[in-house]
């Protein structure tokens, strides 16, 4: 199984033309068709990640310190 990204053009008939490349072999295969309708650029030089809104972190509680012997007790488990 390969994935490829490729681009299809949707003709006013409703019917949608793909190009492969030409290493697929001629024949019936099966086709999973993902239409992605919002597409909007990336800012130039800027990957998406750094978009994502800050989330505030800190433990539950300060006292807390997640020690092995804490967690496990004597027994080592």
């Amino acid at each position: 199984m390969r994935s490829l990204v490729v681009t299809a053009v949707v003709t006013p008939e409703h019917t949608v033309t793909v190009t492969v490349p030409g290493d697929i072999a001629p024949g019936p295969h099966q086709v999973v068709l993902v239409i992605q309708e919002d597409v909007q650029p990336l800012p130039q030089g800027q990957p998406d990640f750094l978009n994502w809104p800050a989330h505030p972190v800190a433990l539950v509680d300060p006292s807390f310190t997640f020690r092995r012997e804490d967690l496990y007790g004597d027994d080592g488990r």
